[in-house]
Formats: structure tokens, sequence, C-alpha cells
């Protein structure tokens, strides 16, 4: 008998993600708010190569994710959707200051 997991398709595989984090940014809430998701991704990459954090992070534009709240804009890291809530960010919110509310730095006895 195979050891691996079976799914629908066979035997379920998996490969080291080149990436420690995502950050999922909701195309239609940029987009209602005239912001743009492309601006938006745009932005909080160019803050992340600024920042020093250590970790490589993966932005990308989502679908909805179905929050959709009036003024603001959604989005999701692994560990928020983890603990099974969204982020919810001003759109006036400089790209810094909404990585630091996405991914709060580490303490320095928490790095590897």
């Amino acid at each position: 008998m195979s050891k691996a997991p079976m799914t629908k398709r066979g035997p379920a595989k998996a490969a080291t993600a080149p990436f420690a984090e995502i950050v999922m940014v909701c195309a239609k809430c940029a987009k209602r708010q005239g912001v743009g998701a492309k601006a938006v991704r745009g932005g909080l990459k160019r803050a992340l190569k600024a920042d020093r954090r250590g970790r490589k992070v993966r932005v990308v534009e989502t679908g909805c994710l179905g929050l959709c709240p009036k003024r603001s804009l959604t989005l999701a890291t692994a560990g928020s959707l983890g603990e099974g809530r969204l982020l919810v960010l001003d759109p006036s919110l400089d790209p810094a200051a909404m990585l630091d509310a996405l991914l709060p730095a580490q303490n320095p006895g928490d790095a590897p």
C-alpha cells in the first residue's frame, strides 16, 4: 500500500515554496477604491524591497475575498487566513504602514 495521501487525482505531492509568506490583495476592493490592485501590489513590493525583514514575501492579486468593506481594502496573509480572519486597511495608508499591519516585524529572539 502506498504511503502517499490520496486525492481525487491520485497521490498528493508537495514542493517547497520559493517564498516564506504570501500577501493577497483583493482586486475588487482596490478597484472600488480607485487605487487598483496592481498599484497596491507594486507599492507593497517596493516597501518589501526597502524593508529588511529577512523573509521572502509573494504579493498577489486575488478575486473577491467576500468581505467587501466600504472605503477600505481587504487583504489576507497565510497567518490571517489560518486564524480565519481577513485584514481591512485604509487605502490612504502608505505601503510601509500597510506592510507593518500585514506582517509585523519579528522579535530579534524569534529570528531563525
